[in-house]
């Protein structure tokens, strides 16, 4: 009973968002080509929809990235997920990331429905959909104007309607190999008005294949990623996760062909509470005007 009763409260605020749709733009494409580091491994949710309540129990992640360089106006980025197995296959998911640039910043909330399909009698192999519908709302910070607060444009800015879109994703799993695909923003990337939109992320696919060692030395699964990007040279991303002491340390590092690389590590507290501290440097392209990137993210695992 009380899977159903979450499984009508998901889908009654999915389709709250739907409506809400009604009232807004569409497909305005935005989203970003620097995704947060911790979709490669430690929340893939973030990247691909049908993650969502993928494991059993409540997994409720935080992240906070911003550039080392303490200058006034650098960018900040937050995002927050929380991920559920409602039951009978199906998985829900909120996801809301917020993005700060200087004056402007950009928050997208989005709501994912998810469902889990077992190829195997042992549930071991499985396809995953999924799909989230969210909105985003675009702010200029009108305190900090550093000239005519009145001029009319800022204004129209702020005025301006909320953008509606969604986000399709489908994976194949079988506890070793791990295949996934997405595309994000699924109604901007086929919008008219958006084609000449440059530096925005198209698709995203990815490989990996976790092989299980021992205790001490737990497992290490190599990753190969593909990031379209519009307007742009596509990005591949290369690297690999080690975990240690049966789960509770884990190193990363991933290439990108944008020129830089990421590093992390992490501590996972009984498979309940887990910490990643992740440095990426900063692409080739922006060396010149900007820093490189730490970010701080928390996992918590509840009703496992």
């Amino acid at each position: 009973m009380k899977s159903y009763i979450v499984a009508g409260i998901g889908c009654l605020m999915f389709s709250i968002t739907i409506q809400q749709a009604g009232a807004q733009s569409l497909g305005n494409t935005s989203t970003l080509v620097d995704p947060p580091a911790t979709q490669y491994f430690q929340n893939q949710y973030i990247g691909n929809p049908s993650f969502a309540g993928i494991d059993s129990g409540l997994y409720i992640n935080g992240a906070y990235r911003r550039q080392l360089k303490n200058d006034p106006g650098v960018p900040v980025t937050m995002s927050f997920t929380a991920d559920y197995l409602v039951g009978n296959r199906v998985g829900a998911g909120l996801n809301v990331y917020r993005d700060v640039a200087g004056l402007i910043s950009r928050t997208r909330v989005s709501l994912t429905y998810a469902y889990h399909m077992p190829l195997s009698q042992t549930g071991q192999q499985q396809l995953h959909f999924g799909l989230s519908a969210g909105l985003r709302n675009d702010r200029l910070d009108i305190k900090n104007i550093n000239g005519d607060i009145n001029d009319p444009s800022i204004g129209m800015y702020n005025r301006r309607d909320n953008y509606f879109d969604g986000d399709f994703g489908m994976a194949y799993t079988d506890g070793h190999l791990n295949l996934q695909a997405a595309l994000p923003n699924v109604v901007g990337y086929f919008s008219k008005e958006n084609r000449e939109i440059a530096n925005s992320a198209t698709f995203y696919a990815a490989a990996s294949y976790r092989f299980y060692i021992g205790n001490e030395f737990t497992s290490i699964e190599p990753k190969a990623c593909f990031r379209g990007v519009r307007g742009y040279d596509n990005i591949f991303d290369f690297g690999a996760n080690v975990v240690f002491l049966d789960n509770w340390v884990n190193l990363f590092g991933l290439y990108h062909t944008s020129k830089n690389y990421t590093l992390g590590a992490g501590f996972n507290f009984r498979s309940a509470v887990g910490v990643q501290l992740i440095y990426t440097s900063q692409t080739a392209g922006l060396r010149s005007y900007l820093d490189n990137n730490f970010t701080l993210a928390l996992t918590i695992n509840l009703f496992n």
